[in-house]
């Protein structure tokens, strides 16, 4: 089960990437994707090669760019629903000190893998104060 939702999400970034590369209209949500895909270059190959069933493994020193890119666009979710309230402004005070916007969503994506990992470690909902408060650490 989990794989075909893995494998989905995959194909459906390759597919936004297609449809980019053929100058085809994107529909918003492929938008915002796009978004983090050009910011990206590094992972451009990936989304050619349509492997789509790889796992990428921590402990050998893999990063998961399809993980990865997902967590960029949970941030800017985040940022776009207030969900949690409060990190739209504690974004805008953070971007207001930072040098680099990608390098500061880096940051807050650090944050929501941690915040995600515990709640998965625990088999609870994700602490949304703990996460904020993380995020108020960057300040």
């Amino acid at each position: 089960m989990f794989a075909d939702q893995r494998d989905t999400t995959r194909r459906f970034f390759i597919e936004v990437w297609r449809k980019h590369q053929e100058k085809k209209p994107l529909e918003p949500l492929e938008s915002l994707i796009l978004d983090v895909l050009l910011m990206h270059p590094e992972y451009h190959v990936i989304l050619h090669a349509d492997i789509v069933d790889k796992d990428y493994l921590p402990e050998m020193g893999e990063t998961n760019p399809f993980l990865h890119l997902g967590l960029h666009i949970a941030i800017r979710e985040q940022l776009s629903t207030d969900r949690p309230v409060g990190i739209r402004a504690l974004y805008q005070s953070l971007r207001a000190k930072a040098r680099d916007v990608h390098e500061l969503e880096h940051q807050m994506l650090e944050c929501l893998a941690e915040t995600l990992w515990l709640a998965q470690r625990n088999n609870t909902l994700p602490d949304e104060q703990a996460y904020l408060a993380q995020l108020k650490r960057l300040l």
